[in-house]
Formats: structure tokens, C-alpha cells, sequence
């Protein structure tokens, strides 16, 4: 037994064995050349496109720096050596003031253009609570306040560090702000951090790449949209480069200003980076060459060891699927495997075949039994009433009613008790439903009428015998009186499901109708008998109905208004007798 199990894991026969072959053959060589020459060379073009970028950040940093740097000189030999600057603060009188602000105005508003990134100087007297400044593009209003408003805050708050250049937010649009103190006046400049930006428009960052500035918390000051939109993550420190990004990988590299607490960083997509790559093209090319080259020899063996013979296998199934029990897997050459499931799917489908022959003969058997049993159920009440009704009738000499009570009886049973009957015509089953009216007409004198409509072409089609007479027979036993008349109507006609004929059959009293109880359990189609036997008929319709037609039969039950019990009755249209269902001749009474 373990030789055996160790002979069949070790075989090279085996799908398990030729898969785990192929697969490797396929793909080992392949996946590992391409994860080395992969992770080793975006390893080495990552560290040399870092250093590229880095000497640019520290090259444009500079040249940023060198910008700021002259906007300081300037503020600051400004204050040292500039006569107009020296009288501005040093005036007594209003006169003297308002003249020497003029004069700083003109000589601010020629020198602003020598200083392109400047977008404004600004003179503050807070003695005077006095604000000058000179802008290159005029703002708005509330642009003017918020800045005045910055500035006051600034030089109220005692942050001033001639060494820095502050950041500062106004609206959504970033600044860099530089304050300069001598005596009681303080002299500074504002410059738009988009203003900074320019030079880097003509640098190739690829096509969703691109540089910014960002404070030493991680805000960005510019390229806000690409920060936020790839949720790239900005550190303070700027030592060493990282990747960062959500969909798209970026290459973070950056350099700290010594004028201000911000960063230049430059945000590379790894897009960019492949471009730089060409030995790795190549080695993905012959990779690619080499996996074409073999892929068709390893589709081959799979085709010849699994889908062949799974295609055979699902051949057969198709067929039995289709009702030909008898198909059967051929005999070929194969794995170990498909011979061991073809081997025990021809046995299995050869005892299934047999299996199932004795199981359709056993439920024949079983339904016709069934059946027979259902249709002789005779109500022993309505035997003993109807001797009643011929005792009464004898009391009193009515010979011709005791006649016509006799031959009634005699056609009840004779149709109640005919054998092998499942299916009988139309016009027999009315013709038993008038007969059991007729005798129950004969009991209730005056408290019974019965109408039956049905077109002349249905009455030869076939219907379960009883079908109607029970629901009738139910309506006498449940709603008839001698204080009231009971009227029945049977109604018969025909209509289209899915472009299928159906018979649909009609019956109404004027009765009572159906209890609530009563009606959701009949809805339900469960059994509803009482100690009494009550409504014993009703469930034997429903379950010879299941028993014939299996869900293509329906029927419903509800009440009609004003009051009485209402039935509906659907049957699929048989206009030939089935064979093995019907084999008696209906009997025809003659007189």
C-alpha cells in the first residue's frame, strides 16, 4: 500500500510532476534574470539620477540664495549709506516726514525694477503707525490689508531676524518676507515664492514630475496641485533621497536655503528614471524574445497532458448533460491522473445509468399507487346522507325520485371508482360535477344553483378527474343551508403563459367564504385537516396537481366579494390521452 502511494507521488507521469517541470522550465530562468538585472539596475540609474538631481537642487539653491541675497544687500545698504533713507527717519515735523516719504517712494519705485523676483518693498513707522510700500503688480485690496496686516503682526510680535526670510501665507498664494530694523523704522521686501519658480519651467521633469518649494514641516509653498494629487510625503530633511507617492512612485530630492526655513526638492517620476535605462531594455527585449521562443513548446505539453483530456472528459459530460447516459470516456493514452477519473466516470456513469432506470420505475410505480389511492377517497358522510335521502324518499313513495337518486348514485361511484384514471375529458368531469349537484339538489331542495360556462372546443381536452366536483362538494359541505341560497359558478376558459396555451378554471360561491386561518394555510399549499377530516379534499387536489404536473399546474384561493370562496385553477392544454395515464374508456350512462 505505501509503495503504491510512494510510486504514484514520485511518477513523472503525474500532471502534479509535468506541471511543476513545465511552470519551472517556463519561468524560473526568466523571472530571476529579469527581478536581478530589474532590481540592480533601477538600483544603480536610481542613485546616479538622485545625484544628478541633488547637484541641481544645490546649483539652483544657490543661484535662489543669491537672489535673496541681493534683495538684502540692497535692503541693507539702504539703510546704512542711502541720504534719502537717513532723512525718512530721522524727520520732526509732518512736512518734513511727508516730504522724504515721497521721495523714498520714487527712489523705491526706479530700484524695484532692477530686482525682478521683488514683487514689493515696504517702509513701516509704527511711531507714526505709518506703511509705505511699493509694488511691482498692483494686488487687491484685501491683498494690500492682509499683507499691512502680516507685516504690523510681525513687528509687534518682536519676530524680526534679519538673517531669515519668513514664510508667509496670503489667500492660497505663498511668500517669502524679509524685515530689516534701524532705529524706529523697519525696511523690508516680499517676494512671491512662484516668482522663484521661473527658472525651473525649463528643466525636464518629466511629464508629471516637477520641482517646488516646501517649508521644513513638509507644506509645499508651489506645485501644490502635483504634491496633494500624488500624496507625496515631504521630510524636513533633505540629506538623502526617498520615494514617495501613491499610484506614481517619485524620486524626492531636494536642498535646504541658508536665507530661510524652506527647501528646494525636485520630484522625478520613476517613468522618468526607466528612460535612463537602456541596458535594461535590452535585457527585457531578449527576455522577452526568450519567453516567446518558449512559451509555445510549454503551452504544448500542457495541451497535450491537461486540456486534451480535460476536453474529452467535458465532451462527455455535454452528452449526458443532454440525456445520453450511455456516453462513455474512449480509452488514450494519458497521465496517470486522467486515466484513474476516466476509469472511474465510465463506472460510475454505468451505475448511475442502471440506478436510474430502478429509480423511474420505482416512482412510477409509487405515483400510479399514489394516485389511485387519492382519486378513490370517498367522504363516507356524503354516502351515509345520500342513504339517508333514498331511506326518506322510500318513506314517502316517491319511486321517480328514488329513481333518478339511484342512477345519480350509480354514476357517482362508477365514476369514483374507475381504476388507472389519472387524466379524464373535460366534459366527463362536468358531467360528474352536474350529476353530484344533482344529488345534492335532491337533499337541499330550493337551496342550490349551479351555472357552467366552457367554450365547445375545451370540452374534449384532458383534466384531472375531480378537479372541479371537489371544490364543489367543499362549497356544499361548508356553505349550504336550509335559510340560504347558494349559488356556484363555473366558469372555463383559455389563456397564453410564455406563448403557451393553458386552461384556467373558474369556481365561486356565495358563501361564507374562507376563513383567514384557513386561507394562508390553503396559500401555502400545506396540509389542512382537521379531527373531522375537513378539507381533506382540497389537499388531495393540490397534491394529485404536483403529482401530475409538477410546477406547470397552479392554483390560488381567495374570497369574492361581497362574500363566498373563490378558486382558480391553471392547467397546461392536453388534447391527446398521455400513454400509461389513461387506458379506461370514460363511461357513457344510456337510459
Amino acid at each position: 500500500m505505501k509503495a503504491s502511494k510512494l510510486k504514484w507521488k514520485h511518477s513523472f507521469n503525474s500532471i502534479k510532476m509535468k506541471l511543476m517541470l513545465g511552470v519551472l522550465i517556463l519561468t524560473l530562468p526568466l523571472i530571476t534574470i529579469l527581478i536581478y538585472y530589474s532590481v540592480y539596475s533601477t538600483k544603480v540609474v536610481r542613485n546616479q539620477v538622485a545625484d544628478s538631481y541633488k547637484n541641481m537642487m544645490i546649483l539652483y539653491m544657490d543661484q535662489v540664495d543669491k537672489t535673496l541675497e541681493d534683495s538684502e544687500k540692497y535692503i541693507n545698504n539702504t539703510v546704512a549709506a542711502d541720504s534719502d533713507f537717513i532723512s525718512y527717519q530721522l524727520s520732526k515735523s509732518d512736512y518734513d516726514y511727508n516730504f522724504n516719504k515721497i521721495m523714498m517712494f520714487n527712489k523705491l519705485s526706479n530700484d524695484i525694477g532692477m530686482y525682478k523676483s521683488v514683487n514689493s518693498f515696504f517702509l513701516y513707522a509704527p511711531k507714526r503707525n505709518d506703511m509705505l510700500r511699493v509694488t511691482r503688480d498692483r494686488g487687491t485690496i484685501e491683498e494690500d490689508e492682509a499683507m499691512n496686516n502680516v507685516i504690523k503682526m510681525t513687528v509687534d510680535s518682536k519676530r524680526i531676524n534679519s538673517k531669515d526670510w519668513n514664510v508667509e501665507q496670503i489667500n492660497q498664494t505663498y511668500y517669502l518676507m524679509y524685515i530689516f530694523q534701524s532705529g524706529d523704522v523697519y525696511f523690508g521686501a516680499w517676494i512671491k515664492a512662484d516668482n522663484l519658480m521661473v527658472p525651473f519651467k525649463t528643466i525636464d521633469f518629466g511629464t508629471n514630475g516637477g520641482a517646488l518649494f516646501a517649508t521644513q514641516d513638509g507644506v509645499p509653498l508651489t506645485n501644490v496641485d502635483l504634491v496633494n494629487r500624488n500624496q507625496v510625503q515631504l521630510k524636513a530633511v533633505m540629506e538623502n533621497y526617498y520615494l514617495s507617492g501613491n499610484s506614481h512612485n517619485f524620486l524626492v530630492v531636494g536642498e535646504p536655503s541658508s536665507k530661510g526655513d524652506f527647501n528646494l526638492i525636485a520630484l522625478v517620476p520613476d517613468e522618468k528614471i526607466l528612460e535612463k535605462l537602456p541596458y535594461l531594455q535590452k535585457m527585457v527585449g531578449l527576455i522577452t524574445f526568450a519567453s516567446l521562443f518558449s512559451l509555445p513548446l510549454g503551452l504544448s505539453l500542457l495541451r497535450r497532458t491537461i486540456m486534451l483530456p480535460l476536453y474529452r472528459l467535458m465532451a462527455a459530460m455535454k452528452r449526458i448533460r443532454s440525456g445520453h447516459l450511455e456516453a462513455r470516456i474512449e480509452t488514450f493514452p494519458t497521465s496517470d491522473e486522467f486515466i484513474l477519473v476516466n476509469e472511474t466516470f465510465n463506472n460510475m456513469m454505468a451505475q448511475i445509468e442502471g440506478l436510474r432506470i430502478n429509480v423511474y420505475e420505482e416512482q412510477l410505480s409509487k405515483q400510479n399507487e399514489e394516485l389511485q389511492r387519492l382519486q378513490l377517497q370517498i367522504n363516507p358522510h356524503f354516502f351515509m346522507n345520500s342513504l339517508n335521502v333514498l331511506y326518506n324518499l322510500a318513506k314517502v313513495k316517491n319511486f321517480e325520485l328514488i329513481k333518478e337518486m339511484s342512477l345519480s348514485l350509480m354514476k357517482y361511484f362508477r365514476y369514483m371508482l374507475r381504476s388507472n384514471l389519472s387524466l379524464v375529458k373535460l366534459k366527463d368531469e362536468l358531467e360528474h360535477t352536474q350529476n353530484y349537484f344533482r344529488i345534492q339538489e335532491l337533499r337541499f331542495p330550493g337551496s342550490l344553483t349551479c351555472e357552467i360556462n366552457a367554450p365547445e372546443f375545451l370540452i374534449d381536452t384532458y383534466v384531472p378527474p375531480l378537479v372541479i366536483q371537489t371544490f364543489v362538494e367543499n362549497t356544499v359541505k361548508h356553505a349550504v343551508t336550509l335559510d340560504e341560497l347558494i349559488h356556484i359558478s363555473i366558469d372555463i376558459d383559455v389563456i397564453e403563459l410564455d406563448s403557451v396555451p393553458y386552461i384556467t378554471i373558474a369556481i365561486q360561491d356565495t358563501g361564507r367564504g374562507f376563513s383567514e386561518e384557513v386561507l394562508l394555510v390553503l396559500q401555502k399549499e400545506e396540509s389542512l385537516v382537521t379531527e373531522q377530516g375537513e378539507h381533506v379534499g382540497i389537499w388531495n387536489i393540490q397534491r394529485r396537481l404536483r403529482l401530475l404536473y409538477a410546477q406547470s399546474a397552479q392554483i390560488s384561493f381567495s374570497n369574492s366579494l361581497p362574500h363566498g370562496a373563490a378558486i382558480s385553477i391553471t392547467l397546461p392544454i392536453h388534447l391527446k390521452m398521455k400513454a400509461g395515464v389513461a387506458n379506461d374508456v370514460p363511461f357513457t350512462d344510456s337510459r
